[in-house]
């Protein structure tokens, strides 16, 4: 009786992609064990024949920003950002608000506001830590 085993994938040489040898050069800032020479080359040339694909449209999707808008207002600490508007009057106009961040992320025009910067005490002592609070909207 014969013994049945699973076939084993072949091994493959890792194929050069053109110009892969002085894509290097251009990328000595970045960690070699993080970015192989492949990757920076993919980088450079793009993938897919040159092309270049984008998440934004996943992102800026009305049903997306809403369920993200929940996950944010629903946080037990809710202060608010440089804007002053705290998670609570976020939600309050949730449809208006998420409908606006729609736009201004499809229509290119969305601008992140600053970090609002204050100090926490850290737990046992004297000392404060910073702490930033990013608004809620645009």
């Amino acid at each position: 009786m014969t013994e049945l085993t699973e076939p084993q994938p072949a091994a493959v040489p890792m194929a050069k992609q053109a110009g892969e040898a002085h894509v290097r050069d251009n990328w000595m800032w970045t960690q070699p064990w993080v970015w192989t020479d492949r990757m920076l080359t993919a980088l450079v040339n793009g993938v897919k024949g040159g092309q270049w694909f984008s998440l934004i449209d996943k992102v800026y999707r009305e049903d997306a920003l809403h369920s993200a808008a929940l996950r944010v207002t629903g946080r037990k600490k809710k202060a608010a950002g440089v804007d002053h508007v705290t998670p609570e009057m976020f939600q309050r106009r949730l449809p208006e608000n998420v409908r606006q961040l729609h736009e201004e992320l499809q229509g290119g025009t969305y601008q992140p506001r600053p970090v609002r910067r204050t100090e926490i005490p850290k737990p046992g002592s004297r000392e404060t830590r910073p702490l930033g609070i990013p608004t809620v909207c645009a």
